[in-house]
């Protein structure tokens, strides 16, 4: 929720309230690995349950309209729960949301065999090829693909100094294992098209996190889903710089207004 904090302060003075979670395994939320800077996740329908605790014990009694922002992996989740609880809000505004993600250099059939392997011999709570704690100081602006705004990408890094209890490293086998097994779930015949709620979808034309091809396929199956791709912004949109971030305020701003009685 630290990371977010821009945001949050842009909600509440365009006059909405704003409900916040860190997921489980991230930011202040529990971990459940020795090493809490591993990625994990045994399922995806524990993100979902945790939205469903949420969304009663904070939301439902709130004000309407309702609407959830979700981003990357919170808009995969978003869509989980909006098709199971298809009357619980009324839009959703997903922003890069991780509908299927880029696993360069090797290509994802290949590391789909790595996952199934790597489970199969018990290593799911290692981190994957390539993963490891987060180390202060590493990060490098210049070969980043979430954001060409320098200051917001220090932001981060500045919090994790104060609070480096926040940190979290890479993604373990399980939590690929996960991902992919949801990925199939909302490639399912009929999922998307059961899903009703109003859907604003804002995307990166400079993505290298997730796929752009994935999330225009998913856009024209929602039944009512209009989808933007704002050019040369890379995968967060909402810590870009400000010409982007405009272009989505202008976005979430005529959608949720359309919502209002």
């Amino acid at each position: 929720m630290e990371k977010h904090s821009e945001t949050v302060a842009e909600l509440t003075l365009r006059g909405f309230d704003v409900f916040s979670l860190d997921w489980r395994g991230q930011g202040g939320a529990t971990r459940f690995l020795e090493n809490p800077q591993k990625g994990y996740v045994a399922r995806y329908e524990d993100y979902v349950r945790d939205l469903e605790v949420f969304y009663r014990e904070a939301a439902l009694a709130h004000r309407r309209p309702l609407v959830i922002l979700g981003h990357s992996m919170g808009g995969h989740i978003a869509l989980r729960f909006l098709h199971d609880h298809p009357d619980a809000v009324d839009g959703a505004v997903l922003v890069s949301p991780m509908i299927d993600i880029h696993t360069r250099p090797l290509p994802v059939p290949i590391v789909r065999l790595l996952v199934r392997l790597a489970i199969s011999l018990g290593l799911e709570r290692h981190y994957c090829i390539g993963s490891g704690d987060y180390v202060p100081g590493q990060a490098r602006f210049e070969k980043n693909s979430l954001t060409s705004d320098f200051a917001r990408f220090m932001q981060e890094h500045l919090i994790l100094e104060k609070s480096p209890d926040l940190a979290l490293g890479g993604v373990t086998w399980a939590w690929l294992h996960a991902t992919f097994r949801s990925i199939d779930i909302l490639g399912q015949p009929g999922f998307a098209e059961g899903i009703r709620t109003p859907i604003r979808m804002v995307c990166a034309g400079g993505d290298s996190v997730v796929s752009v091809t994935a999330q225009k396929r998913i856009s024209a199956r929602l039944p009512d889903c209009r989808m933007t791709l704002i050019p040369g912004a890379r995968h967060e949109i909402l810590k870009e710089i400000d010409p982007i971030r405009g272009r989505f305020w202008q976005i979430f701003q005529t959608f949720t207004a359309a919502l209002l009685p």
